[in-house]
């Protein structure tokens, strides 16, 4: 028996909370995938101002749901292994604790620990304008090996809608992972000069 890859979605109080929701919906449907959903009291907030949602129905999308505040979760340690973590969307908030390794939530706690045991984190921090603690605290990270991925829309693809969008930029975080669900976005081949 296969064991299943496990990731970790963290979602916070930033606007974009249809990414990690999306993300989670792609996920559900693979059956070599298992979720770990952690969601700040911000994240529950904004989940319902912008998309209706209750928490009980987006715990409904992850395989596992953990307490931000459960520093003993298993997805606190390094011993359990996961493919990695995405915090979708990333508050500036959230984004200065793990630039300083302030540990002081299961969200920033995990993400600490999936980079020191060098493990994949993809961070999509989501304010404008940026200042410039912002942009230091992306630099830092980044040289702790985390990837900054700001959810920008590519209008190369020529999207029709907002949720082909989200689809875009989801697809693009996912592939950084391995999971590759046609029809979620399309790679770039050039253009035909």
């Amino acid at each position: 028996m296969n064991q299943k890859k496990r990731l970790i979605i963290a979602m916070t109080g930033a606007t974009g909370a249809v990414y990690g929701v999306r993300m989670l919906q792609i996920l559900q449907a693979q059956e070599q995938w298992e979720t770990h959903l952690v969601i700040s009291s911000a994240g529950v907030v904004n989940l319902k101002h912008e998309m209706d949602m209750k928490r009980g129905e987006l715990i409904e999308l992850a395989d596992v749901t953990h307490g931000i505040n459960d520093i003993a979760a298993s997805i606190s340690s390094g011993g359990f292994k996961t493919e990695g973590m995405i915090i979708a969307p990333c508050s500036m908030k959230t984004l200065a604790a793990v630039a300083h390794g302030f540990g002081d939530n299961l969200i920033s706690r995990s993400a600490d620990v999936v980079l020191k045991e060098r493990r994949r984190l993809v961070v999509m921090p989501r304010e404008t304008p940026l200042n410039l603690v912002h942009i230091r605290n992306m630099a830092s990270v980044t040289e702790m090996g985390g990837i900054m991925f700001p959810p920008m829309p590519a209008f190369y693809s020529k999207s029709d809608s907002l949720a082909a969008m989200v689809d875009e930029t989801v697809g693009r975080v996912l592939d950084m992972f391995g999971v590759n669900v046609d029809g979620l976005y399309t790679p770039w081949e050039g253009l035909d000069a």
